[in-house]
Parts: structure tokens; sequence; C-alpha cells
């Protein structure tokens, strides 16, 4: 099994502002910090059309000795439910 730096480092990651366009956030609207952590305004959020929308919390885990943890469980369902058709966005 590889380590976990060994798949950090194979990992290919997404520029901020694809991520950002895949959601529908102006590019004008988005402040790098970096290629691949941003900000966004507070006022893009859409007080009524969250309302339609469900919000996962992964606060607390019963750690193993597989290394898997609140970290891990918040990028598997992220990626799982946008496997499945579902809009997900994980923030850590």
């Amino acid at each position: 099994m590889k380590t976990d730096i060994e798949i950090a480092r194979e990992t290919k990651l997404n520029k901020i502002e694809d991520v950002a366009e895949k959601l529908g956030v102006p590019r004008d609207e988005v402040q790098n910090y970096g290629r691949y952590i941003a900000k966004v305004p507070i006022h893009l959020i859409d007080k009524k059309e969250m309302e339609k929308h469900n919000l996962i919390l992964v606060s607390a885990i019963t750690p193993n000795k597989a290394g898997v943890g609140k970290t891990t469980v918040s990028i598997g369902l992220s990626l799982g439910l946008n496997k499945i058709g579902k809009k997900a966005v994980v923030a850590l």
C-alpha cells in the first residue's frame, strides 16, 4: 500500500479557477491565494437557494489503524457524491 506522501505527490490538483468555474463562481469574484486556494465573498451565497441543499458536517470520527480520519472521510464522501451526479464541495 502506498504511503500518504506518495499518494499526495501523485495527485493532480485542479486549479482553483477551474473549480470556481465548475461551481458557477464568476472569475472576478475569486480571490486567489496561490494556484489552488481561494476565497469567495459571502454575498455570493443565495439564502433561498441554500434552503434547497444539505450540509454534511464531519466533526469527529473514531481513529483506526489505517489512518482514515475526518479528512479522508470528507474527501471520499465528496468524491462519491460527485461520482453519482450530486454537486458536492468539501472545505477543510
